[in-house]
C-alpha cells in the first residue's frame, strides 16, 4: 500500500482505535458511561486533528517569514511544546466540564493521556508498518 491511500488507512486507523482505548481509560478512571466517553474521546480526535493542521501550517508560515530552510533539534523540540501547549488550552478545559471536575485533575487526565500517546503511537506504528509493510 503507498500513497495517499496508506495514508488515510494509517490515520483512521490510529484515530479509530485511540478513540477506542481512550474512550476505555475514561470510563475507567472516572466512572463514566462508554458513551459518553467515547463522545468525548471522538470530539478529543477532532480537536487533535484540526489543531494539527491549523498549527503546522501557521508554523510553517512562520518558518518561512524568519527564513528558517532547516529544522535543527530546537526548531523540532519548539514545535512539539508549543503544539502540545495548544492541546492542553484547547482539551483541559473540555476534559473539567465534559467530566465534571477539577482544572487540575483535568490537566492530570491530558498529561496522562500525552503519556499514553507517546507509547501508543510507538507501538502502533510498529504495528502498522509489520501488518501492511514499509511504505513503497
Amino acid at each position: 500500500m503507498t500513497g495517499i491511500k496508506r495514508k488515510v488507512v494509517h490515520a483512521t486507523l490510529y484515530e479509530l482505535i485511540a478513540i477506542g482505548l481512550v474512550s476505555s481509560i475514561l470510563t475507567y478512571f472516572f466512572d463514566e458511561q462508554l458513551g459518553h466517553t467515547v463522545v468525548l474521546s471522538t470530539i478529543v480526535s477532532a480537536i487533535a486533528v484540526i489543531w494539527n493542521i491549523v498549527f503546522n501550517y501557521v508554523f510553517e508560515a512562520f518558518e518561512r517569514w524568519i527564513g528558517n530552510t532547516s529544522r535543527p533539534t530546537t526548531i523540532r523540540v519548539a514545535h512539539t511544546i508549543f503544539f502540545e501547549v495548544g492541546l492542553i488550552v484547547f482539551l483541559v478545559p473540555l476534559f473539567a466540564y465534559w467530566l465534571h471536575t477539577s482544572l487540575l485533575t483535568a490537566f492530570l487526565t491530558d498529561l496522562g493521556l500525552m503519556s499514553f500517546f507517546l507509547l501508543y503511537t510507538f507501538l502502533f506504528n510498529i504495528a502498522f508498518d509489520r501488518i501492511f509493510g514499509l511504505p513503497q
